[in-house]
């Protein structure tokens, strides 16, 4: 799919409306143009942006690397570009795996923390009852999924009432 945004602020709503696989930034006379269209799509997109250049130009494939570029070819035939978008698509789904696992990951010591506040237990046994229900035959779901449960369920009830002791204990 091929598309074509000039206007800064139409380009980033174009790329999250179109969904492409990867977005080419062509620098043409102005890098802070070209720059700030980078800034758009990184922002609004789930996709890499690889920036085309006609000559070298190192202060602005610095700056275009800080502001979330994933490569930059420099005046290249579409054997080299077609290699560069391959080698950018497998950084970038390594790079939203990678991303993918640190959300799971919180989510999991989110979860962790509720059973340890609620039940007054350690991290260890904490993540042992998750990892237990998400075995148990009843519901067959990755430790991940039932994580995910506990923190949604946490976020709609109540805090309980601090509890006084029990007369006669």
């Amino acid at each position: 799919m091929i598309a074509s945004e000039v206007e800064i602020r139409k380009a980033g709503a174009a790329t999250a409306r179109e969904q492409p696989d990867v977005a080419l930034v062509v620098l043409g006379p102005s890098s802070e143009h070209a720059l700030e269209l980078i800034d758009e799509i990184v922002h609004e997109a789930a996709c890499p942006v690889i920036a085309l250049l006609s000559e070298k130009d190192p202060a602005y494939v610095r700056e275009a690397a800080r502001r979330g570029v994933f490569a930059y070819i420099v005046d290249t035939d579409s054997e080299e570009l077609q290699s560069a978008i391959e080698i950018t698509l497998q950084r970038f789904s390594e790079f939203d795996n990678l991303q993918g696992a640190f959300v799971r990951r919180a989510v999991i010591e989110q979860a962790k923390g509720i059973l340890m506040e609620r039940h007054k237990i350690d991290k260890d046994r904490a993540f042992e009852m998750i990892r237990s229900y998400s075995q148990s035959q009843l519901t067959g779901r990755k430790v991940f999924d039932v994580a995910e449960a506990i923190v949604e369920s946490y976020l709609l009830l109540p805090s309980l009432p601090p509890q006084s002791p029990t007369p006669g204990t």
